[in-house]
């Protein structure tokens, strides 16, 4: 659970990396000639977390400066706290014709262009050191581990990142709201104070009474928050989990509690994925605040974490 007040997002300044109309219509004409990737799904919940401002300070993928210090410090090079290695993963092929200085164009799983990649940087990662770094074990059976060995590509890569649209979804539409809508949002409504729940799991009726009675002691409304990118495998379906979400969002007092669906891409990172989560938290524009969760630490076993939220907006 979170208490959240106003506050800025993480590192101050909320990232908006979607192009200008005229300057989308330009990408969008030029694109035909650059090579091309196709997006994995965990990697277009990246970009659009990226371009909306849900993974504020960071304006692109990791660089090897940012990668390296995030795995030994979990801190950006400049000192900022970011606990989990976002990256590019391409396989060499792509490396090959997307060398510095060219651009990459970055498309959905149907072809249609999302971004362009200036590329700045590549290089090839050291999987099992990153394992070790991020998830204190090289054992497959943990699904970060599982994930990083067998579906990551070797090679990285950066560059400056422009954004033509977001990832478009059939469902739930209304409840895909972006930090910056989110705020927005908060202040039509007036809300000063909020308690933020997070969770990858259908609500229960016990987890209404526990929102309520925080709510409540702490004199805040309510931001239902869920992942609904990719999460453990064998997770409840996010289509059905939402619509738990819906029918239980009905038995709170009215104008109570919003609900507002993450694309995150969870990685199942332990400790460093609760500070990761408390982050992505505060962009919404409430400040830090402790949001419960569960997430698999350096063990196959899992266990219950707590954290505070930012990057949605908020704090305790």
């Amino acid at each position: 659970m979170s208490v959240l007040t106003v506050m800025p997002p993480h590192g101050g300044v909320l990232v908006d990396l979607l192009a200008a109309t005229d300057r989308a219509a330009g990408i969008e004409k030029r694109a035909p000639g650059w090579p091309g990737w196709r997006l994995t799904r965990r990697q277009r919940c990246d970009l659009e977390l990226l371009a909306c401002g849900g993974f504020s300070p960071l304006r692109s993928w990791l660089g090897q400066d940012d990668y390296r210090s995030v795995c030994e410090s979990m801190r950006l090079a400049d000192g900022t706290l970011w606990p989990v290695p976002i990256t590019l993963d391409v396989p060499e092929a792509v490396v090959a014709v997307a060398g510095p200085g060219k651009t990459l164009a970055l498309r959905d799983s149907d072809g249609g262009l999302l971004a362009s990649l200036r590329v700045t940087e590549t290089w090839r990662a050291d999987l099992a050191a990153e394992a070790v770094a991020v998830y204190g074990t090289t054992d497959p059976a943990h699904p970060g581990v599982e994930h990083l060995f067998r579906h990551t590509n070797p090679w990285y890569i950066t560059g400056e990142l422009e954004a033509v649209r977001l990832p478009a979804y059939p469902d739930f539409r209304q409840f895909r709201l972006t930090p910056a809508q989110v705020r927005a949002e908060f202040d039509q409504r007036g809300w000063h104070r909020v308690v933020a729940f997070q969770t990858r799991n259908p609500m229960h009726r016990a987890h209404q009474e526990l929102t309520l009675r925080a709510a409540k002691q702490a004199g805040a409304h309510l931001l239902i928050h869920p992942v609904v990118g990719v999460t453990k495998p064998g997770d409840i379906d996010h289509s059905i989990r939402v619509r738990c979400y819906q029918a239980i969002l009905a038995d709170y007092p009215e104008g109570h509690a919003l609900l507002s669906l993450l694309p995150l891409a969870m990685r199942m990172a332990g400790p460093r994925e609760a500070v990761w989560h408390a982050i992505i938290r505060t962009t919404p524009g409430r400040a830090p605040a402790r949001t419960a969760s569960r997430s698999t630490p350096p063990t196959p076993r899992r266990t219950c974490c707590a954290s505070t939220a930012r990057n949605w907006g908020s704090t305790s």
